[in-house]
């Protein structure tokens, strides 16, 4: 293997692992001396202090690591405390559509369709300003009723709740019955 092609080698189990890696494993997984693979490891190294690289290549004992250059710290701070994009997941996405459908709607309402505890995702709809409390019912216990935010229309791209797509009625009855199924009981949706 000519010198530039173990070096690529080299860097890319560095990279993938994102760890240390003995010299001595990377000798055997490329069936090299270990002396091969300590010369070019160090090469590689050089190389990216040379470059002015935003990686860097540092020996532990005796191992080696990528790192991210240190110069970059505060941009990489910077890019990690950026607000991200939720993911809606299945449960996330299912206790959304009740809310937005049933609205307003509270959480012991939002259980008994859903047919499991809510408090996680309607937590997280309301981290994601999606969901938002509307008020109280005035049931006792005055438990808070949710319903959509304005963000919720922005994202999903629709103007007013009254633009949401309607459940046609032959699957409004399927989704019943699957409840029911399911639930081992009668739903009323």
């Amino acid at each position: 293997m000519d010198e530039n092609k173990l070096i690529a080698a080299i860097e890319a189990m560095l990279f993938t692992t994102g760890k240390a890696v003995k010299a001595v494993n990377m000798a055997k997984a490329l069936d090299l001396p270990v002396s091969d693979i300590n010369r070019a490891a160090e090469t590689l190294m050089h190389r990216c202090e040379e470059e002015g690289r935003g990686v860097r290549i540092i020996r532990l004992e005796d191992a080696f690591q990528m790192t991210t250059s240190r110069e970059f710290y505060d941009i990489l701070i910077k890019l990690e405390i950026q607000p991200k994009k939720p993911t809606l997941t299945e449960a996330l996405l299912e206790t959304l559509s009740v809310i937005a459908y049933k609205q307003p709607v509270t959480k012991p309402e939002i259980e008994r369709i859903r047919g499991v505890n809510s408090d996680h995702a309607v937590n997280r709809l309301i981290e994601y300003d999606l969901v938002k409390e509307l008020g109280r019912a005035p049931l006792p216990g005055r438990p808070i009723l949710f319903g959509t935010t304005e963000e919720f229309l922005r994202q999903f791209d629709v103007s007013s709740k009254e633009d949401l797509p309607e459940i046609s009625p032959v699957k409004l009855a399927d989704f019943q019955a699957e409840a029911e199924s399911e639930a081992g009981i009668s739903v009323d949706v």
